[in-house]
């Protein structure tokens, strides 16, 4: 697109930043209407805020230049289109160590393993002059590694369900039964966030992220458990006494392909 390309040209006068790639669902086609998008400047050194300032002062009607919620970056609403866009500043240093963790190491996490490694593969490089970020992409380009994988599931699993009474799903029920609706809630978006990550394990399939994850998994995933989709949303939209029936079924249903 035009405007990313004006936006790069800008950045490539900085001389600390070593590379630029678009992700987010822009990159891997899973964006809408109203997707922003996700610039990820990777830079040896800090970028001078005023200089980043200036930039967006040329390309966007709205900004905020400098947030650090998640991760130093910038904010823009892009002039007369109204798109967003999130500019994500990152160190060469902390992506290659991701990597290693992850992708050569099988490192696991509570939920989302591998999602700097799909940001990784899937992003568009729009600036690269030394081919470094290239190089990356070559690294997590391979066959999914087996035993991340296992690390993955065995690490996920038992808080989905085993005999510690500390699993989601125990505290989910204790939730239901307490009718404390925010702690069911957040329970739930934890449980989710371990079950998919056992889904894309089991499948060999890089986690893209916290968005569109159902479209995702059955667009990519040989292997889903029954009523995938439907047990799901069942669990998200049910009245909070049928919640319980539903995380049974979702159980009954991963336990069956886990068997696999």
């Amino acid at each position: 697109m035009d405007i990313l390309e004006s936006i790069v040209k800008e950045f490539k006068s900085v001389e600390c930043i070593r590379a630029i790639a678009l992700g987010g669902s822009s990159a891997s086609h899973y964006d809408d209407s109203i997707s922003d998008f996700d610039l990820y400047v990777y830079t040896d050194g800090a970028v001078d805020v005023e200089k980043r300032r200036g930039i967006a002062e040329k390309f966007a009607e709205n900004f905020e230049v400098d947030n650090n919620f998640f991760e130093n970056g910038d904010e823009w609403i892009l002039r007369g289109t109204k798109k967003g866009i999130d500019i994500m500043y990152r160190s060469p240093e902390w992506i290659e160590s991701q990597i290693e963790r992850v992708w050569e190491n099988y490192g696991a996490s509570v939920g989302y393993s591998t999602c700097f490694i799909y940001n990784v593969k899937n992003s568009e490089i729009l600036y690269d002059p030394k081919n470094w970020y290239a190089s990356l992409q070559e690294k997590v380009s391979g066959d999914y590694p087996q035993q991340l994988a296992k690390n993955i599931i065995d690490k996920n699993l038992p808080l989905i369900y085993g005999k510690m009474a500390a699993t989601f799903t125990e505290q989910i029920t204790n939730a239901v039964k307490r009718n404390d609706f925010v702690s069911v809630n957040h329970r739930i978006s934890a449980f989710l966030a371990s079950y998919f990550d056992v889904i894309f394990a089991l499948n060999k399939q890089l986690h893209p992220g916290e968005k569109r994850l159902i479209r995702f998994a059955e667009d990519n995933c040989k292997i889903l458990p029954k009523n995938f989709e439907e047990n799901i949303n069942k669990l998200l939209f049910s009245p909070v006494e049928q919640k319980e029936h539903a995380l049974n079924n979702i159980i009954v249903n991963l336990k069956e392909i886990y068997k696999l």
